[in-house]
């Protein structure tokens, strides 16, 4: 059998639906980060107006008089407390400072609230405080005596969950533990956040927190903090989370369209030689193939072949008879220039080349009819 090389079109035929998939699932993951990345644009940064932002906060404590100074490095946060006798310390990522340095700027803030802090910070930060857990966020009940708490009932709260054995007191499931020397772990910045702050008592647990004093340094530890003391971290610790669920959805469908597409080949069969084949078979097996690779002009090429060599002992003519010796011969026969239906080009689709083959079928009769 002839074998058929693949050209671009046949290539693109065969390659498009594959290629559709990965783009829709492509676009599906970027979209997919997008949105996820939506509540971590400017998280907690109380000049955000995204879902994770806090503008909302920062403007109901500021109505009521709280000042709030942004700061980004150490040594700004360290000036801002040092010019304010009675300020609040709320850090919105400890794992980017130093816990030594941490311990300096909570000795010189009234009050500090630290979100998020994992056990490698709380080991040097406050010996004691373990992590026991993390749950996503929810509503719960403050189960606890602290004053800021009881007064706002109910809240959203999640992320880590903080326990001290005796030196601190948890609410909210541990979410909230407050510890001596008015230092408060908040699991997460849930409650801070403007998709929250309306939920239950976060608004009011927030501004007890972070208003009991005329100034708030609100600080956002940058990654390229020199001051910071901490070591660079990977490439991959600083990527969102999101990202990496995106990576995992992309490997995941990867996988299955590689099964999808994969040949199921069976083990090789041994089978007697020389194999009779019905001329049928052959024609069907041969037809199935040229369908598959969308090869009509091949095809019809050989339809057109088959029908001269049929013809050509009906016309009188020799196996290397030229084309216009043949359309001379069928021309006298008939009286039909069929010079377009034997050698005109090739058809461009399937129901071109059943056409031609009605066609073909068609002038065999009258040349034998006549």
């Amino acid at each position: 059998m002839t074998s058929v090389s693949p050209d671009a079109r046949r290539i693109w035929r065969a390659a498009r639906a594959p290629l559709f998939i990965a783009v829709v699932l492509v676009l599906g993951a970027v979209v997919l980060t997008l949105a996820r990345d939506t509540g971590t644009h400017g998280a907690l940064d109380p000049g955000s107006a995204d879902p994770g932002g806090s503008r909302a906060l920062a403007k109901l404590l500021e109505g009521q008089g709280v000042r709030i100074v942004t700061t980004h490095t150490v040594d700004d946060t360290r000036e801002a407390l040092g010019a304010n006798a009675e300020a609040t310390l709320l850090v919105t990522d400890p794992s980017l400072v130093e816990p030594a340095l941490l311990a300096r700027l909570r000795g010189s803030a009234a009050d500090a609230v630290f979100v998020g802090a994992g056990q490698d910070v709380l080991d040097l930060l406050l010996p004691g405080v373990v992590v026991k857990g993390q749950e996503d966020p929810s509503v719960r009940s403050p189960d606890c005596t602290i004053a800021v708490a009881v007064a706002a009932g109910d809240a959203v709260l999640g992320g880590l969950e903080y326990e001290a054995h005796g030196r601190g007191r948890p609410c909210y499931g541990g979410s909230l533990l407050q510890l001596t020397g008015s230092t408060t772990l908040l699991g997460d910045g849930t409650p801070l956040t403007n998709e929250r702050l309306g939920d239950q008592g976060d608004a009011a647990l927030s501004m007890r927190l972070l208003g009991r004093h005329a100034t708030l340094v609100w600080y956002l530890p940058s990654p390229g903090d020199p001051a910071a003391g901490v070591t660079q971290r990977p490439l991959l610790d600083l990527l969102p989370r999101s990202w990496l669920f995106g990576a995992i959805q992309l490997g995941v469908a990867a996988v299955f369209l590689a099964l999808w597409r994969a040949r199921r080949v069976g083990p090789v069969v041994a089978e007697p030689l020389p194999v009779v084949v019905r001329s049928a078979e052959t024609t069907e097996g041969r037809a199935r193939l040229y369908r598959r690779s969308g090869s009509a002009a091949h095809a019809a090429g050989l339809l057109r072949q088959a029908t001269i060599d049929r013809l050509l002992p009906e016309l009188g003519l020799g196996a290397g008879a030229e084309p216009a010796a043949v359309l001379s011969a069928i021309s006298a026969r008939t009286g039909r220039d069929a010079a377009p239906l034997l050698y005109g080009p090739a058809p461009e689709d399937d129901a071109s080349l059943v056409r031609l083959a009605d066609e073909l079928d068609r002038l065999e009769r009258e040349v034998r009819g006549s």
